[in-house]
């Protein structure tokens, strides 16, 4: 996983927002093909992922460790440095520290399905 100039990332977001097709583009980018919404708030549940995040929609989930989770799928930047995309989201969610060493976010050894599925879950908190 190759890191991002942060700056970079802020000033394309920027500039790709002024397009009036960037909101359209951007959707389409973040649907998360053969991801399972359901199965990844199962999975977001079964995982304790609530410890340490708010998270809507998912019992009990009030931590505040890491960021709170409501309306992430509007952000335009994941983790500090990832463009908000479905493959960032997926690569994120799969390796965390392989995409900014020593944050909080441990590898909670989701595989590629797994990844879609809290992937696709997580873009419905709108």
């Amino acid at each position: 996983m190759r890191r991002l100039n942060v700056s970079a990332i802020i000033a394309a977001s920027l500039i790709g927002s002024l397009a009036p097709s960037h909101h359209a583009s951007s959707q389409s980018e973040r649907s998360v093909s053969g991801g399972n919404p359901s199965h990844g708030a199962a999975l977001v549940e079964q995982l304790g992922c609530g410890g340490c995040h708010t998270i809507p929609g998912i019992r009990g989930a009030r931590g505040l460790v890491g960021p709170p989770l409501d309306n992430i799928a509007d952000r335009m930047i994941i983790a500090g440095v990832l463009a908000n995309t479905a493959d960032n989201m997926v690569a994120w969610l799969r390796a965390p520290q392989s995409v900014v060493a020593g944050n909080a976010m441990p590898n909670m050894g989701l595989d590629g399905k797994d990844a879609r599925d809290v992937a696709a879950y997580l873009y419905t908190l709108r």
